[in-house]
């Protein structure tokens, strides 16, 4: 059964996100957490030595089959091997370790399996590393694709010159270039901040206190120990990183996650200005589709009906897709930092489902590099447009006029052009009767809207 189209039509789009997703995974974080958490407690002392063999058959825990996971859910909900159920996903995880150690040398350490935690030191920790794994090996990436597109566009239409408009009217000239740069470097900024920023992750008992800790074993720093166990679990290749939170109540409280979130969200915003400025070029016939096939499917996007449309429908995918991951970032940002004094469950069934707005993220970066391969600049279409609208040359006519004293300029030409339709020879022959140095004159007769468009190129160079 498929709930959603994540897991049906858009499957082959997020099939990354596979090793992320639903409680086999997440039962395989916990099973990670509880083993390194043995293994700190050994170098610490607190428990005995291991061998390289008893390391490496703990470590090897966390490889979970299908068959596994069956046990894990009947040791939750039916029983197994005699015992009852437990009614305890987290305990679930916890016994299935002291299943798989009962009948190898490390029988007798099973007593320490989860040893003075609660459920959410190793519920928080599977997140962060399950949380930091996804967004360093996939978002990361598919992010750098779609970036690195951006700027392929921007420098190859650096010159392609375009009539921008603001408030919807023609404005002064650009290029599709630039344009297309200034989204590019929105993101890399935003880009950069998301993996700059840490996963904070907490191990420090029931409510955060190290009471179950310091009252077994007064003589160690528990504090010290958290922070390095916690640290020790980051990946040297990944960006973004897990960070130790000393100060917590029974749970981490879930701000850090909300930053990810908040940064994901902002992303995923620029991406829908840039849909919709696509869509809209698109509907001028300013941008096109190319057509053919590539790489096992077929360049269209048309209609059921009217079989001479092409219709940019990966940017209206991931534009959708887009807002479907905003809503819960959204609110997973104003829901988690929530808690009912010190714990209530209400942010469980929460982050079980946090993969979503992920992979609906992913989704539409899929849908953005798909429709980059068919997008095409229409130039003469857009030179029509640039040669229909000559009047946006009148900032920079006013503008010279005003660096040679002409305090008046501004008023002159919005009595010459404003309400009307002049082409570029009557504009010149305005020019021409200007009471200006013939130095001036030929500066003001050699604008168009082909060369007045500043640094737009040089910028997108550098």
């Amino acid at each position: 059964m498929h709930l959603i189209p994540l897991t049906d039509r858009y499957y082959d789009n997020v099939k990354d996100l596979g090793p992320f997703s639903g409680e086999l995974a997440l039962s395989k974080y916990r099973i990670i957490t509880e083993v390194k958490y043995l293994l700190a407690l050994s170098d610490l002392g607190v428990i005995r030595l291991f061998s390289a063999q008893e390391k490496e058959l703990l470590l090897s825990l966390s490889n979970l089959t299908e068959e596994d996971h069956r046990i894990i859910k009947l040791i939750e909900r039916t029983g197994y091997n005699g015992k009852p159920p437990v009614y305890h996903d987290v305990r679930a995880v916890e016994n299935y370790v002291r299943e798989k150690l009962s009948s190898t040398s490390l029988k007798d350490i099973t007593p320490w399996i989860h040893f003075g935690l609660t459920s959410d030191d190793t519920n928080n920790i599977s997140y962060a590393l399950l949380h930091t794994e996804l967004l360093n090996s996939v978002i990361k990436p598919n992010l750098e694709a779609v970036l690195s597109e951006l700027l392929m566009l921007s420098q190859k239409f650096k010159g392609q010159v375009m009539i921008a408009r603001t408030h919807g009217q023609p404005a002064t000239p650009t290029t599709f270039g630039k344009e297309f740069f200034v989204f590019y470097e929105r993101i890399r900024k935003e880009k950069e901040h998301l993996f700059s920023l840490n996963y904070e992750a907490k191990l420090n008992g029931a409510t955060g206190t190290f009471s179950a800790h310091v009252a077994a074993f007064p003589q160690y720093d528990w504090k010290n120990f958290s922070l390095n166990f916690i640290e020790s679990l980051n990946d040297p290749q990944h960006f973004l990183k897990i960070k130790a939170n000393l100060i917590t109540t029974q749970i981490e409280p879930h701000d850090s996650f909300a930053r990810i979130c908040d940064s994901m969200r902002r992303i995923n915003v620029i991406l829908i200005g840039f849909c919709q400025d696509v869509w809209g070029y698109t509907s001028d016939g300013w941008l096109t589709q190319k057509t053919g096939k590539t790489e096992g499917f077929s360049y269209v996007g048309s209609s059921s009906t009217m079989p001479h449309k092409l219709n940019p429908t990966d940017f209206e995918n991931a534009e959708g897709n887009l807002g479907l991951a905003n809503a819960l970032f959204e609110f997973f940002s104003g829901k988690l930092l929530i808690s009912r004094f010190q714990r209530d469950l209400s942010d469980s069934s929460v982050m079980r489902n946090s993969i979503l707005p992920f992979a609906y993220s992913l989704n539409a970066y899929r849908a953005l590099l798909k429709g980059f391969t068919k997008m095409d600049v229409h130039a003469e279409k857009i030179k029509e447009f640039v040669n229909e609208n000559p009047e946006v040359i009148a900032e920079g006519i006013q503008t010279i006029l005003r660096a040679n004293g002409d305090d008046s300029a501004y008023d002159k030409m919005k009595e010459f052009l404003r309400g009307k339709r002049v082409s570029l020879d009557e504009i010149r022959t305005f020019l021409m009767t200007l009471p200006v140095s013939d130095e001036v004159k030929l500066r003001l007769l050699s604008l168009s809207p082909w060369n007045y468009y500043g640094l737009a190129s040089e910028l997108v160079s550098e």
